[in-house]
């Protein structure tokens, strides 16, 4: 299956440096539950410049252990497998819902790296659009109950594309920032889930842990 999800990849985005698949074959080979999307790849397109699209996929289809998760299995930063930046909070959150990082399907909304959201060097929408009937093709072969976006630009495209327009849920952190995260259902039963960053809330802090709205997800 994710051979042919890859045939979607678009033709012109191959050599740009950046990654689509955040998990192995496991992940794509079944319906799933769940499916996580960020916004892009991290890091200095100069300086990866080599880290190719193209590249990184053709990893992920003829290398890497078909149970493997960026999350858990990838050294960030020369830190230990799964323990740097957000990789542990995402990780929290899959052990939570008693999911294997390695069979829940990850992505990235665009395919291109940028140093932060505001680098990207063409428009986010075109961006999104364009690497849009990737996920559109994944949603319609693994038929997730829930789609977990990282932050409100993410979030709020898949809700769009996704008519997701029923509330079903907030939570909002327990803390002075109280930033919040929200749960929307369609009219198919699929949910989207529109939460903190993990890159800047702490997934493992019950007062800032978003959990629960998955667990609602998924229990639709």
């Amino acid at each position: 299956m994710l051979d042919n999800l890859c045939q979607l990849i678009p033709k012109e985005l191959l050599n740009e440096s950046g990654s689509i698949l955040y998990s192995g074959k496991d992940a794509f080979t079944s319906n799933a539950e769940l499916y996580i999307l960020g916004l892009n790849p991290g890091g200095d397109p100069k300086e990866l410049n080599s880290n190719t699209i193209a590249a990184h996929t053709k990893s992920i289809l003829e290398t890497k252990p078909t149970n493997w998760s960026e999350y858990r299995d990838e050294i960030w930063e020369g830190k230990l497998a799964g323990k740097w930046g957000m990789q542990p909070r995402v990780l929290h959150l899959l052990s939570k819902l008693g999911l294997d990082p390695g069979k829940v399907p990850s992505s990235n909304l665009i395919f291109v790296r940028s140093r932060r959201e505001s680098t990207l060097t063409q428009n986010k929408t075109q961006l999104a659009k364009l690497c849009w009937p990737f996920h559109e093709a994944v949603i319609n072969e693994i038929k997730p109950k829930v789609i977990l976006c990282f932050g409100q630009t993410v979030g709020k495209f898949v809700k769009t594309k996704l008519a997701a327009n029923t509330l079903l849920g907030e939570f909002v952190e327990q803390n002075n920032r109280k930033w919040t995260s929200r749960a929307f259902s369609n009219d198919y039963g699929v949910t989207v889930v529109i939460a903190t960053h993990p890159s800047i809330a702490d997934w493992k802090n019950p007062k800032t842990d978003p959990s629960h709205l998955l667990e609602m997800g998924l229990m639709q």
